[in-house]
């Protein structure tokens, strides 16, 4: 191990240990029960668990179901378009992120990648699987125009086509909760119609100190930058990515991302906010990842900080959470660094696990080997 990175990692465990020493907290834990819903409670983009009509619906799947939304508002295309999606999502997958189905579904919208959906990132990525559903229901003669269900069986050559239509009105509930505006925006400001889907204001920035970047001077007073010091819009040259293939294919991505925008809602390709730069990123690598803090703090497996792993979520409270109720996350990639959207002034940036390790309430282990006493920063 370089001796760099030996003093990060000793640092991180040093503050791990006392951390948990002095306040009786375990990291790996995240205290309380169920949250209660709403944006003072599990809220995200989509204003967390609510019950429309007679049914009842998670944080996770109220997410999802603006992230559809949003799509289709800054498409353009008419709230036609938005019922149609969520109902073939409620049947897909209850409006869930997941990996399995028939053959090789999967995503929100089961799509088959072997039948031309495009690769694993962009069907378990619910802003790029809702773009692709939106392509080919476009493409449909007559598609605002067709019965209930039958645009949806058009797009997905169900063997089950009569699913849809019953899906209709429970979709049409999300949608009018999540579309405040006209029927059909054509010929409006996209970004305006988009930002009016989000059911509560932004609620995931980071509360760390961004390091200043390799370049900047320092501020007036400050010591001169010491060489070693992480660099906010990189990482340092010498670095390495993790050797197995998942964990390699997520911390690229990330890696991939830094200097793009932080945007509240955002799943990429070119903006993020915090929970959806880890959903983009463990697409990459053919891994569902929930959408949303309130859903990601419970993803994977909880390993302790001593143990972190490349491609591991870390979830800290942020501006406007607490350790029961966490509202930011970041991915550890390997050799004492963590890349997060941070906010909207620094957008995606690399910085040091060491200034994450006192904030973080749970570590959560998406896939590929654990990270070792030993190895964690390898």
């Amino acid at each position: 191990m370089r001796p760099r990175v030996a003093v990060l990692v000793a640092a991180a465990v040093w503050l791990a240990a006392s951390t948990t020493l002095f306040t009786g907290v375990a990291l790996v834990a995240v205290a309380g029960g169920a949250l209660a819903g709403g944006c003072a409670g599990d809220g995200g983009p989509g204003g967390g668990a609510r019950l429309l009509g007679d049914r009842a619906w998670s944080a996770e799947q109220t997410d999802n179901a603006q992230t559809i939304v949003q799509v289709v508002v800054s498409r353009q295309l008419p709230r036609r378009a938005a019922v149609v999606a969520v109902a073939t999502a409620i049947v897909e997958s209850r409006l869930r992120n997941v990996s399995h189905g028939h053959a090789d579904s999967m995503g929100l919208f089961q799509q088959r990648p072997s039948q031309g959906w495009g690769p694993p990132e962009t069907v378990l990525n619910p802003a790029l699987a809702t773009a692709a559903f939106l392509d080919r229901l476009a493409g449909v003669p007559g598609w605002a125009a067709m019965a209930p269900g039958v645009a949806a069986q058009t797009v997905q050559r169900s063997a089950y086509p009569q699913r849809y239509a019953p899906a209709e009105v429970a979709a049409a509930a999300l949608v009018a909760y999540l579309w405040p505006g006209p029927d059909d925006v054509a010929g409006g400001d996209p970004q305006a119609a988009a930002a009016a889907t989000l059911r509560c204001t932004d609620q995931g920035a980071a509360e760390i100190a961004p390091a200043r970047a390799g370049g900047d001077p320092p501020a007036r007073g400050d010591p001169p930058r010491s060489p070693g010091r992480v660099a906010k819009d990189r990482v340092p040259p010498d670095f390495t990515l993790p050797a197995d293939p998942r964990q390699r294919a997520a911390v690229a991505y990330a890696i991939s991302k830094i200097g793009r925008p932080y945007v509240w809602g955002a799943k990429g390709p070119d903006a993020f906010d915090c929970s959806g730069l880890m959903t983009a990123a463990w697409a990459a690598a053919g891994v569902p990842v929930p959408a949303g803090t309130v859903t990601q703090k419970t993803a994977g497996t909880p390993v302790a900080v001593s143990r972190v792993a490349p491609g591991d979520l870390l979830l800290i409270p942020g501006s406007l959470g607490s350790p029961r109720n966490p509202r930011h996350v970041g991915m550890y990639i390997g050799h004492g660094l963590v890349v997060d959207a941070h906010d909207s002034r620094s957008g995606v940036i690399v910085s040091s696990l060491s200034a994450w390790v006192p904030k973080i309430v749970t570590v959560r282990h998406i896939a590929g080997p654990s990270g070792t006493p030993t190895a964690r920063a390898a």
